[in-house]
């Protein structure tokens, strides 16, 4: 199991006052982020930005014309898995809105947002950047990343051993049972957006202003009874309800497969954990090797460390930025974890499997 690490620790964040008279002083990542801009690899992309927006677009397109001229017949399952493909896609670009990337403006990120994520897909934008935000603000530290706090996976010994029959069950066997989960992971999704826009659950929106949330509902709703009506208008009930289950799995498990492998087996910090920005994000988050074809199959979250001390970073910058990055962390015996995608879904789930651990003592312990 990753181990919870101690609060505090070296290089704490706080001026540097050993350095040299003509070193320049602040945090270390002040000296990264002045580099970084001075490359100016913070610049903005439009002619990538809307040309990815394009060919997303034509990708659903493509899909959706394919469905009509393909008519009533179990090909459709071919359809499903391309389309599949093309709401991830879409969901990435959604993704880069959430963090204002794609536009000088704010308000061009929010529609760009909401278009991509409650319209295209069905995911609530609202609901994602708010819970998205606390990620990144507290990466892999209990009690307040989202992405480990309790639910159907267990990411910490304590959560395990917390549950009650069902959940025991399911922890004892989470790494086997993983990837057939990430099945279901769109389906959540949906149910969460949806949710968050009437005020109900963990992830509710009440706070937010009633005319965001009646928007961003409008939208899920059009999504919903536009997708549900092509599908069961054009195919038979059987095929329709098929599709719609190795769409939204497929979907779901891309989606999983990309988001798995950037913090899951990576230290976990206790709640009160005092390190830096810099070791915050780069300690928690892992890189995936590859070219431009994993660049393009996970949406640029391949440079994962980049990514969560760049936020805003246009994503066909952050491989540019990565050497600079690696340099850095190298002068400064900061580890940088960079590892192949198989290598990485192996550490989620090897850590998945020592979190069940105390709950096998007949076979481990």
């Amino acid at each position: 199991m990753t181990a919870i690490l101690p609060a505090g620790g070296p290089r704490s964040g706080a001026p540097d006052q050993t350095r040299g008279p003509g070193s320049v002083r602040g945090s270390d990542y002040a000296v990264l982020s002045r580099q970084v801009k001075r490359a100016g690899l913070l610049a903005r992309r439009p002619g990538y930005n809307w040309a990815k927006a394009a060919t997303n677009l034509l990708f659903l397109a493509a899909g959706w014309t394919a469905f009509v001229l393909v008519g009533p017949s179990w090909w459709q399952l071919a359809v499903a898995a391309f389309l599949a493909v093309a709401f991830t896609q879409t969901a990435f670009l959604g993704h880069d809105a959430g963090h204002q990337q794609i536009s000088g403006s704010k308000r061009v990120n929010v529609l760009l947002g909401r278009l991509h994520g409650n319209l295209l897909v069905g995911l609530g934008y609202g609901w994602w950047v708010a819970k998205h935000n606390r990620h990144h603000a507290h990466p892999n530290q209990v009690g307040r990343d989202p992405d480990i706090a309790a639910g159907a996976i267990a990411f910490t010994r304590e959560n395990a051993q917390a549950r009650g029959a069902p959940g025991v069950w399911l922890a004892r066997r989470q790494a086997w049972l993983f990837f057939p989960m990430l099945l279901l992971e769109g389906f959540h999704l949906h149910l969460a957006s949806a949710q968050a826009v009437v005020g109900q659950g963990a992830t509710s929106q009440a706070n937010t202003p009633g005319t965001t949330r009646l928007v961003e509902g409008a939208l899920l709703l059009v999504h919903a009874a536009g997708y549900l009506t092509v599908l069961f208008w054009v195919l038979a009930p059987a095929q329709a309800i098929g599709f719609l289950l190795l769409q939204q799995g497929l979907f779901g498990l891309y989606l999983g497969c990309s988001f798995a492998p950037n913090h899951k087996g990576m230290p976990i910090f206790g709640r009160d954990h005092g390190s830096d920005f810099l070791r915050r994000q780069v300690l928690t988050a892992r890189n995936i090797r590859g070219g431009r074809i994993t660049d393009f199959v996970l949406g640029g979250l391949n440079y994962q460390i980049e990514h969560h001390l760049f936020p805003s970073m246009p994503r066909p910058n952050l491989r540019r930025t990565q050497a600079l990055v690696r340099a850095f962390c190298a002068r400064n015996d900061i580890a940088y974890c960079e590892t192949s995608l198989p290598g990485s879904y192996a550490r989620v789930l090897r850590h998945l499997h020592a979190v069940g651990g105390p709950l096998r003592p007949e076979l481990e312990y």
